[in-house]
């Protein structure tokens, strides 16, 4: 039993579980579900094709992850982000035949962008102490349009194949190149927050800012790097979608990818409201999220009726994580072994000793098990220490 209330505590018990139920339906469902096999060189399986869709998500959990926890606030402008770092890049390459600069230099560029968006929204969240949803609203309605002027509110469209590679596969290797590049990410960001004192200089900013200034910690700036680090990771995914479909479509890259980010986390089991966080757990949250889509999509569920959809079960899901949800079921389990261990351990000795009480007070003790048996109910009853309520009879001597 014990083993099992660690367990439970572990914090990211909850979102393996989540994803582990996500992932046991579709076995249920489709039996071939967990079969991989390789095509022409590259892997192909339900699996593969989830983890290879939630790479961009995943990217942007981590910057997402970030935020949240230094500044208690969430970056709604990644999605605009990506689209403004991509369409840089795509109007660099050019349509032609063939790259107008170098590929590296253009996804250099847009990634460059991203960050000095991501600076942005830092300059106003940290310095100008600006509540983080506001600050990043500029971006988030002005980042779409400023990508729309630069393509000239056309879809631009890049001809030369070896820009696929970064959406799609290298030669050579079977692994999709977007979860290559999310693994990679995943494992520089964990790196540098466990081996190095970032982490705690983060959670302890975004727990009590004031204290982590008068210990010495400079939490302007420290917020600042997180909303740089979420803006650069918002770059990276952006070029991946964009190298996915070989072109760029303002409107539509990152489209409300930034509530998916926010989702990640939640259901990563770290607290929106800042402070300790898992880059881990919404890694796990980001792929539950892309497993839930497959399996809708699956079920037949149109892409109108899937935000819905999703949108129950990540309630249902973020419930269960709750921590006011968990001290719920807790008082319940401990009311529930009261009352067991009262019944089983003591009842009758104490039915007995109150009988024995009625008897030197002159009742026929023998016809009252009924009514001592509910006046010992009523004394673990909270209206029982109200003013309101006054014992009287048989009641008044069990009390």
């Amino acid at each position: 039993m014990d083993k099992l209330k660690k367990m439970t505590s572990y914090r990211l018990f909850w979102p393996i579980v989540c994803l582990a139920l996500v992932l046991l339906f579709n076995l249920i469902k489709s039996p071939s579900f967990f079969e991989i096999s390789i095509k022409n060189g590259v892997l192909y399986g339900y699996l593969v094709d989830i983890f290879n869709r939630s790479s961009e998500l995943i990217i942007l959990a981590v910057g997402m992850t970030l935020c949240v926890a230094s500044s208690a606030g969430t970056d709604i402008s990644v999605g605009a982000i990506m689209a403004l770092s991509g369409a840089v890049s795509v109007y660099l390459l050019g349509s032609g035949e063939t790259y107008a600069i170098p590929w590296i230099a253009a996804i250099l560029i847009g990634l460059v962008v991203s960050v000095l968006c991501g600076m942005w929204n830092g300059f106003l969240v940290a310095n100008m102490k600006i509540q983080p949803m506001v600050a990043t609203l500029i971006l988030f309605t002005a980042g779409r349009g400023m990508a729309q002027l630069i393509t000239g509110g056309n879809n631009l469209y890049v001809k030369v194949d070896s820009f696929k590679y970064l959406g799609g596969f290298l030669p050579h290797i079977p692994v999709p190149t977007p979860i290559l590049v999310a693994i990679i990410v995943v494992i520089l960001a964990t790196l540098f927050l466990n081996k190095t004192a970032t982490k705690l200089y983060i959670e302890s900013v975004g727990i009590n800012p004031r204290a982590s200034r008068l210990f010495g910690l400079n939490s302007t700036k420290i917020i600042f790097i997180t909303y740089a680090a979420c803006g650069l990771c918002a770059g990276i995914a952006g070029m991946i979608a964009t190298s996915r479909i070989t072109s760029i479509d303002a409107n539509n890259v990152g489209n409300l990818m930034e509530l998916d980010a926010i989702l990640a986390v939640a259901l990563g089991g770290n607290s929106l409201a800042g402070g300790k966080f898992s880059v881990a757990g919404s890694v796990i949250g980001a792929i539950t999220i892309q497993a839930l889509s497959t399996t809708l999509y699956a079920m037949k569920v149109t892409g109108d009726q899937l935000p819905l959809y999703k949108a129950i079960v990540v309630i249902i899901i973020v419930t269960l994580q709750s921590p006011e949800f968990k001290k719920y079921l807790n008082r319940i389990k401990a009311k529930r072994a009261a009352k067991n261990c009262w019944r089983e351990g003591g009842i009758m000795a104490m039915v007995e000793k109150i009988k024995n009480k009625l008897r030197g007070n002159g009742f026929f003790a023998c016809s009252y098990d009924r009514i001592i048996l509910r006046a010992l109910y009523c004394r673990c009853d909270p209206l029982r220490r109200s003013k309101l309520y006054k014992p009287t009879g048989v009641f008044k001597l069990v009390h």
